[in-house]
Formats: structure tokens, sequence, C-alpha cells
């Protein structure tokens, strides 16, 4: 479905943040990346989006493909309407409009018709139940695990085919994180949604996801299904912060350096 192959992205003419990026998502699948802050998790997704060229950023090398079309010269309306739909970091939704208002906002392109935006909210509200009782209400006087209800709920309005989560657990109560995590594999199995997550709480994404890609410093460093990921030390130590005898241990006792040699070496 979604081919990145060898992908170089270059930020207002001079700073190369992906280095020879490539990963693959298949029909129907759940990929995770994976990756401390600044790995350049979020720039793959703008580059897939094509939001790069909103803030002066640009894919220099290689190529993205979905469903054998290129996507280098679309511009990112044309991406939504091909079927790849992101939800961005930090719940950003129209805060003065009701639940409602925005969940149909991610419908206007597809210019459905009335009957059909119903059914749709209805199959959201199905997904996130708390989000019929708070239709009416202002959305930005939610709480944050209502918001990224939302969030998700809007992009669902606009049908993708492959839906970019970018961090849906920040900010979130254990709690809030399991069920969030709960309707995205149930988004995934009943509508058929691929799913590409961005999310450093590791231990819950490497649940759901089928596959796994590691990013260090604008690289890919380790990949691999998600069940041999989570047995892997390095993610253990790094992601999950757990020792090989179980321990935890915190991210400051880690020789961070060497271990990223002998993952590029």
């Amino acid at each position: 479905m979604l081919k990145i192959n060898n992908i170089e992205v270059i930020y207002s003419d001079v700073v190369l943040v992906l280095r020879g990026i490539s990963l693959e998502v298949n029909q129907g699948q759940i990929v995770a990346l994976l990756g401390a802050n600044g790995a350049g998790k979020t720039t793959t997704l703008k580059a897939i989006s094509g939001l790069l060229l909103r803030e002066d950023g640009a894919v220099t090398r290689g190529g993205i493909e979905f469903e054998g079309q290129m996507l280098g010269s679309m511009q990112p309306e044309e991406i939504t309407r091909s079927g790849i739909v992101q939800v961005l970091e930090g719940r950003r939704l129209f805060r003065h409009l009701s639940v409602e208002e925005n969940l149909i906002t991610g419908a206007l392109f597809r210019n459905a018709s009335n009957r059909v935006i119903k059914q749709d909210l209805e199959e959201v509200y199905d997904y996130f139940p708390p989000l019929r009782e708070y239709r009416h209400r202002t959305s930005g006087y939610l709480s944050g695990g209502e918001q990224q209800m939302v969030v998700i709920g809007r992009a669902l309005m606009a049908k993708p085919k492959l839906m970019l989560l970018d961090e849906p657990s920040v900010g979130l109560a254990p709690l809030l994180v399991q069920n969030i995590f709960e309707i995205i594999q149930r988004i995934n199995q009943e509508a058929g949604v691929a799913i590409l997550l961005v999310e450093q709480n590791a231990n819950v994404a490497l649940q759901i996801a089928e596959t796994a890609y590691v990013m260090e410093t604008g690289r890919i460093v380790m990949d691999g299904p998600s069940d041999q990921l989570a047995e892997n030390a390095d993610i253990k130590e790094f992601y999950l912060g757990l020792t090989q005898v179980g321990e935890r241990k915190s991210y400051r006792d880690v020789k961070h350096y060497k271990r990223r040699k002998r993952w590029l070496g």
C-alpha cells in the first residue's frame, strides 16, 4: 500500500533531517514507528502527507509511493483525497466549534450528502460513545482524552485508507491510553484502515502493531515483527525501560552513543 524508498528530507535547503528512510505499510496493517524526540518520526509522516511543503521542507532524494502512485508532486489536499489522512500531534482541533461540527469538517472535501454524513457520524459515535453525549459541547472544553477521540473521529470522517497517527498517547493517563489504543485496533480490524503509528510509548505500540521500525537521528536503525522487537535487549533498555534481568533502568544510565554505534555499525 505505502512504500517509502530511501528518502532524504531537507528543511530550508540546509538542514538534513531524514537520511535514507525506507519502510512499507501493507493493506490492513498497523505499523509502528518508534524513536526518541528529534529522531525524525513526525517529519516522516509529514513527508507522506505532503505537509512538508507548508514548512519549507522537501524530499530531495528517493520517493514515496501509495497504491502505485508517486506522491512527490502532489499537494496535501490531493494526498488526502487519495486516502491518506494524518492526525497531528497535540490534538489540533477547532476549539470554538462543537464536537459534531469538528467531526463534520473531516468530511467536507468528500461532498457527501447529509444522509451519508449522518451515517458516518453514527459510525464514529459507535467507536467513541462519549462523543455522542458531548456532540453539542464546545470542543475546547473537553478533556485531553476526549479531544484525542475527536481528532481521530474527524480523520475517520474522511474515509481514509491509511491513517497517520502522531503520538496519540501524549499527555493522557495510562487508562485512557489503553482505551484509545484498543479503539485504534478496532478501527484497523473493523474498518480495514491501515495505520502508521508514531509513538514514544513503545510498550503499547508494540502490542497492537504487526511490524515496527526504530528511528534514530534521521535513520532507521532496526525493524522487524513487533513481537521480536519487544524481546530485543536494546528495545527493552531504551524504550521499555527494562534491563535484561527485568529491572527498570533510568535512561540516564544508558550509554546511548555506544548502543547507537553498534546499531549503525
